[in-house]
């Protein structure tokens, strides 16, 4: 059975595709290039370095899991004898405040019962988790004992353009004080299609090294600007980083350092791009679970239960074409729209159903009700 574009693209909900794009080589930088910036002994990534570097820390983590163990065979069994383990992490994270404030990954500290904070001089100072948001995957630690701390400056990821210099700095592997260089690849690139269908980021991708232990360290610019937050997601990304944009982080940190959860509007519907050529080869399949309207937008294929779309009445099957007043071209366009809307506010979605417009009043639920 011949499966239509609209078959392949909602098999795609439930399956990661890992070879989203062809692996990249890794960039050669011409020594040129860098020693000869500015025309001076010292190369901008040594300069940006030294901007930087003080304010970037090692994060360690330490959490204890209960486990119950058979006493005679050592397998895993609910009737065994509970004995505790001990999980460490590494992590990497940047001051961004002289009174201790410290911008990081929510999975570097996922959980964790005790953190411990060290800095590039030596000092070491027990880190309390502020705040976590595992829908950006963003996280606050602070650090107190201490006053004028170095910072990292925080640059404009808005400004970010493909082909600028990216510098990473971080703790790779417990390697500490490391870095790396290459150049922003692309921007934009949507958390669906890395495999983080949970997660709601446009990131940074780079060809700079990001690694295990690197997660929650600076992505910066050429002037030594914090312009993302690195985060090593995926082990087979050889000579691919990614990066949340700094913009993301400033957008939600004060929320996340006073202690507050962030709100993330949902609309509650399973959904694909639709195009006219999607839609006529779906309609001429004598197999299509349902014929849908030849347009552009975005088709919904599951209404979850008591949410936002279902409440307002959305089908499946229906073809979203505008959220107040904004044409909706792909799936990834409407999640952005959602996510910059707020929860409760009443939204005016166009859908198209039966052939006939229709306006629907949506009002989102947040993502994490």
């Amino acid at each position: 059975m011949k499966l239509s574009k609209l078959g392949y693209a909602i098999a795609a909900i439930a399956i990661v595709i890992a070879t989203f794009f062809p692996l990249p080589m890794l960039a050669a930088v011409p020594v040129s290039a860098i020693a000869n910036a500015e025309n001076s002994g010292s190369s901008f990534v040594s300069k940006a370095v030294e901007r930087v570097g003080a304010a970037v820390v090692r994060i360690d983590t330490e959490r204890t899991i209960t486990r119950r163990i058979d006493p005679f065979f050592g397998d895993e069994a609910m009737t065994g004898l509970p004995q505790q383990q001990l999980l460490r992490g590494q992590g990497s994270g940047f001051i961004i405040d002289r009174d201790g404030v410290i911008l990081t990954n929510a999975h570097v500290v996922d959980r964790a019962d005790k953190v411990t904070v060290t800095l590039k001089d030596g000092r070491v100072f027990e880190g309390k988790v502020s705040g976590v948001d595992p829908v950006t995957d963003l996280a606050v630690v602070k650090i107190s004992g201490s006053k004028n701390l170095p910072i990292a400056e925080l640059g404009d990821s808005d400004l970010v353009k493909v082909g600028d210099w990216a510098i990473a700095v971080g703790n790779p592997f417990g390697l500490d004080n490391t870095v790396t260089l290459g150049i922003v690849s692309t921007l934009k690139r949507a958390s669906s299609t890395v495999g983080m269908t949970d997660k709601r980021i446009d990131f940074i991708q780079t060809d700079a090294a990001i690694n295990p232990g690197n997660s929650g360290g600076p992505l910066l610019n050429a002037q030594g600007e914090a312009i993302g937050i690195n985060t090593a997601i995926r082990a087979d990304a050889m000579g691919i980083g990614f990066a949340i944009p700094i913009d993301k982080a400033k957008k939600i940190y004060t929320q996340l350092a006073r202690g507050e959860k962030v709100a993330h509007p949902y609309l509650g519907v399973q959904m694909v791009t639709l195009t006219p050529a999607i839609a006529t080869e779906n309609n001429n399949d004598p197999n299509a679970m349902f014929q849908i309207p030849a347009v552009n937008g975005v088709l919904v294929v599951r209404v979850l239960p008591n949410t936002a779309a279902s409440i307002a009445g959305m089908r499946r099957g229906d073809a979203i074409l505008e959220v107040d007043g904004e044409a909706i071209h792909d799936a990834n366009q409407l999640q952005d729209v959602m996510e910059n809307s707020h929860v409760a506010q009443q939204l005016q979605v166009r859908i198209l159903r039966d052939g006939k417009d229709r306006l629907v009043t949506v009002v989102p639920k947040d993502l994490n009700s």
